[in-house]
């Protein structure tokens, strides 16, 4: 196995883990997140918004929303760059492999398209990062950057430790190393979702950048504390602990909004979409029957348009989930996916 990071899981650490599969499994079977397509694209906005602003765009959130909409706003063209960019990056978050160096590139080849040269690329110089005129952390050397990155993203796909806890040390170790001339929070954070979705598909429409943005001070100081120990231990405690409370945020906004059988939840739904649960409701189909159902092309933007939504809403599964590109993989309805085809009259 490649270098093992120095982390050590502690009781606090231990237990929030516990209380976020207790939770998530709640907020997945009791309650009707995972089909409140609305939500999950107000969450989208707001994990792009809080991320970016994280890292010092002022945009506001409804001048975020505004700009994904494609109307025009006043601002710093960077800044509206920033956000298109975040956008493309988040949309195709459950392409990426979390474990392939080749994906994590390509992820900030998107997140960082125009605004800097070395966009999908590691950086070429040193990097600091500081305090006013102090250098609170100094990046890896770049001769070594490629290594480390290897060597983490190895020993992550190889340990069997739950992939909750793995997000958590991914991210710190990725502030650590320091990759990129820029866009290092925004890829970390990016990439601790994109493990959480990877295990359950409900974290890619849980805004917990949002929580991070409202707890900045503490969030510097959870990754500073962890580097002055040499051990990511209170930086796993910090995160996980603003995990759990993130999907709490979001059980108590459907207990107060909404009917756990409340048809509206699928109005988010496109006809295109409404077409395919249809088209499953009898037969397992494959990509291209599916589409030949709505008689388009059924490439990767149609694919990510029309079945990720649904498969992230938990209506739709594959046959094969550990062979997601197998050609005999085929698509069908989940019990939800029944439940949905009954209550909106598909």
């Amino acid at each position: 196995m490649a270098n093992k990071p120095p982390y050590t899981i502690t009781e606090r650490a231990a237990d929030s883990l516990a209380k976020i599969v207790e939770v998530v499994t709640r907020l997945k079977y009791a309650t009707g997140f995972s089909r409140d397509i609305r939500l999950h694209r107000e969450n989208r906005l707001r994990t792009i918004h809080a991320s970016l602003a994280i890292e010092g765009n002022s945009l506001t959130l409804g001048e975020v929303r505004t700009i994904i909409d494609g109307k025009l706003v006043t601002g710093g063209g960077t800044e509206i760059a920033e956000v298109k960019n975040a956008y493309a990056a988040y949309d195709r978050l459950m392409s990426f492999d979390p474990y392939a160096v080749k994906d994590f590139l390509k992820a900030h080849a998107l997140m960082m398209r125009g605004l800097i040269k070395e966009a999908g690329q590691f950086r070429n110089g040193d990097v600091a990062v500081f305090d006013g005129t102090v250098p609170v952390h100094i990046g890896a050397r770049p001769q070594f950057v490629p290594m480390l990155v290897e060597e983490l993203f190895t020993w992550a796909r190889a340990s069997s430790l739950h992939p909750v806890l793995k997000s958590a040390i991914l991210h710190y170790e990725i502030e650590t190393i320091h990759p990129f001339a820029d866009g290092n929070g925004r890829m970390g954070r990016l990439w601790q979702m994109l493990l959480l979705a990877q295990w359950n598909p409900l974290f890619a429409w849980i805004p917990i950048e949002s929580l991070l943005y409202r707890q900045r001070p503490e969030y510097y100081r959870a990754i500073e504390e962890a580097r002055h120990n040499n051990d990511s231990a209170v930086f796993i405690e910090f995160t996980l602990a603003a995990v759990l409370r993130s999907i709490i945020e979001q059980e108590k906004h459907q207990v107060e909004h909404y009917d756990e059988h409340d048809v509206e939840h699928y109005v988010g739904l496109s006809d295109a979409q409404c077409t395919l649960l249809r088209a499953m409701s009898s037969a397992e189909l494959t990509r291209r029957e599916l589409f030949g159902r709505l008689g388009i092309r059924g490439d990767s933007r149609a694919y990510r348009r029309h079945i990720d939504p649904l498969i992230s809403a938990g209506l739709i599964e594959m046959t094969l989930p550990d062979k997601p590109k197998s050609r005999l993989q085929k698509y069908r309805l989940t019990e939800k996916g029944r439940a949905a085809c009954g209550e909106i009259s598909l």
